[in-house]
């Protein structure tokens, strides 16, 4: 049978694709076509790798073929896509130089304070720094800055609508509590509350930042996931009390950020509420939660003490009224500033002699992060 590639091209002419109302040919969708004796080889090659018409079109093709030369013919057609396309990773936060998690192993042991007070700390030397609230459950840093009922504007920067942080002491500042009636409780399930983390993280105008810190909620759980999965974590600070209750929890803290996994460098460790000394008796010390437990986990541990912090009144009052301690005269102010200092230093150490982080490209089953 003698069968020319004209003849092959025309009969697929007969061939209209339902979406385009063209034919095959005349879309260039056929390819390759060689015609030798009673064998009919071709590709049809489309230009989106999920045309859901690809396996009718050939059939179609089998069919018009047969119908004209013959069921004797033998047809070979490939069909030929492009690769999936692989969506280029969102980038968050790609203004800012370094990213400090603020992590507790459990809650109440004043991971909130020492994250704003840190963050005043850091802005006070005239660095640009901000502070995302992410514990989407228990937002505190609102009223610790004092802008508990301030409501961020929102402008618009390339077609795309930003939140503009709250600023304050020089912080710029974001929190779900902002968003939230403070008196009601943020009943989301965990998808949605990393969902939320996600936009403080990528829908808000920062800028350009020297240090941002982030107030993780206690514990490990789908946020601190986020956060690693979403952006290059230069380090953590974790915070405790020296009693052995919350130093069980800080072990789980650092295991989850040493996990071949997750693998963020813990900056050191920070005792809160480490004695007690009343105001009456200035030299006295009373170790109400224990004494120097943070100090043992740092050796145990080989994690850098940052500092401790005595358990004073007016750090309470100072996060009540929205003044952080660290701007106050004092043994609190002095230590949270000491705290500044110390991680500084080790920040410039691990930026030094440790490779920038990488984002977390998890695979693995949860399970395996909890090592």
């Amino acid at each position: 049978m003698n069968i020319s590639e004209n003849q092959v091209l025309e009969v697929l002419r007969k061939v209209v694709h339902p979406a385009s109302g063209k034919d095959i040919i005349a879309m260039n969708l056929v390819n390759n076509l060689v015609v030798a004796d009673s064998k009919i080889e071709f590709s049809l090659e489309f230009p989106t790798f999920n045309d859901p018409l690809k396996s009718s079109i050939k059939k179609a093709c089998i069919q018009v073929i047969q119908e004209s030369f013959g069921e004797g013919v033998n047809i070979e057609i490939a069909l030929s896509v492009p690769s999936r396309p692989v969506a280029a990773p969102r980038q968050y936060l790609p203004g800012v130089r370094n990213i400090i998690a603020v992590a507790s192993g459990k809650g109440g042991v004043g991971k909130s304070t020492v994250a704003v007070n840190l963050a005043v700390a850091f802005a006070a030397t005239g660095a640009r720094v901000g502070l995302i609230d992410a514990d989407i459950f228990g937002p505190s840093i609102p009223k610790m800055l004092n802008a508990e009922f301030t409501n961020p504007f929102v402008n618009k920067v390339n077609g795309k609508d930003l939140i503009i942080p709250v600023e304050r002491y020089g912080v710029k500042a974001l929190s779900i509590g902002f968003f939230v009636n403070p008196n009601e409780a943020t009943i989301w399930r965990g998808p949605m509350a990393s969902g939320a983390f996600q936009q403080l993280l990528g829908d808000a105008e920062w800028g350009e930042l020297d240090y941002m810190f982030v107030d993780l909620p206690p514990g490990t759980s789908d946020i601190h996931l986020t956060l690693v999965q979403s952006v290059p974590v230069t380090g953590a600070v974790i915070v405790s009390t020296p009693q052995d209750v919350a130093l069980a929890d800080v072990v789980k803290g650092i295991n989850m950020f040493r996990a071949p996994a997750v693998n963020v460098p813990i900056l050191g460790l920070v005792e809160n509420m480490a004695w007690f000394t009343p105001a009456e008796l200035p030299e006295n010390k009373y170790y109400i939660f224990g004494k120097n437990g943070c100090e043992k986990i740092a050796g145990q541990y080989g994690i850098p003490l940052l500092g401790q912090i005595p358990l004073v009144q007016g750090i309470r009052e100072g996060g009540d009224s929205g003044t952080p301690a660290v701007l106050s005269k004092g043994p609190a102010g002095e230590a949270f500033k000491s705290i500044a200092d110390n991680l500084l230093i080790q920040l410039i150490k691990r930026n030094t002699n440790l490779e920038p982080t990488k984002v977390v490209e998890i695979t693995k089953k949860r399970s395996d992060f909890a090592h």
